[in-house]
């Protein structure tokens, strides 16, 4: 079987092809983790296992210790060859010198633009989406790539539906932007969205366990 980052690559080079992967600075990442102050509590040692061009997102939003948690992070992003985005604010990604920021779909839904204030040339935009209502406002936001889940059960959303391999594929298929597939991502499920439009894999539980 295919190892996540096998499967991620495999998506990425596809979308690449096709033109759906070019951010207008650079592509897109194939594989993205995202921490959890829950699951992942020091998500470092997590980091530096990530296979070199994979994508860091911070989240961690109530941790009293996230500013230091970024620059120590930054700093292994850097010696690791990966990317890292700043959930939710962008004047920290700028003070921690990291590659873009992840907008959340709450901040994305009010229509808060803010973070352009603070954006650098070159940053990798992302947003979280749960519906196609969400997909239409990340574009509309400016974003450069959406995370769409829980395509799988998941940990993360115990009560949200999954919304399946068919209805992942039929919503990217609408989707004006490159789509990543986050929840319940594994070893196990990966492969079955190897004909999706999936641009590449975001996960928590599946990258770390």
């Amino acid at each position: 079987m295919a190892t996540l980052a096998e499967t991620a690559r495999m998506l990425n080079l596809r979308a690449r092809i096709q033109n759906r992967a070019q951010t207008p600075a650079c592509a897109l990442p194939p594989l993205i983790l995202v921490t959890d102050a829950d699951r992942l509590a020091d998500p470092e040692t997590a980091v530096r296992r990530l296979p070199r061009g994979s994508a860091v997102i911070l989240r961690h939003y109530r941790d009293p210790r996230r500013r230091e948690l970024a620059h120590r992070l930054a700093a292994v992003c850097r010696r690791h060859a990966l990317r890292l985005l700043i959930a939710g604010d962008a004047r920290l990604a700028r003070a921690v010198g990291a590659d873009g920021v992840h907008l959340p779909e709450a901040l994305v839904r009010h229509g808060c633009r803010s973070w352009r204030l603070w954006r650098r040339p070159g940053w990798i935009v992302t947003a979280a989406a749960h519906s196609p209502a969400a997909l239409r406002a990340a574009a509309q936001a400016g974003a450069d790539a959406v995370l769409l889940s829980p395509v799988f059960a998941t940990r993360s959303h115990p009560d949200r539906p999954p919304l399946g391999v068919l209805k992942f594929q039929a919503w990217a298929r609408r989707c004006s932007l490159p789509v990543y597939a986050l929840g319940g991502i594994t070893r196990r499920t990966a492969p079955r969205l190897t004909q999706t439009r999936a641009v590449g894999l975001a996960g928590i539980g599946g990258l770390i366990s």
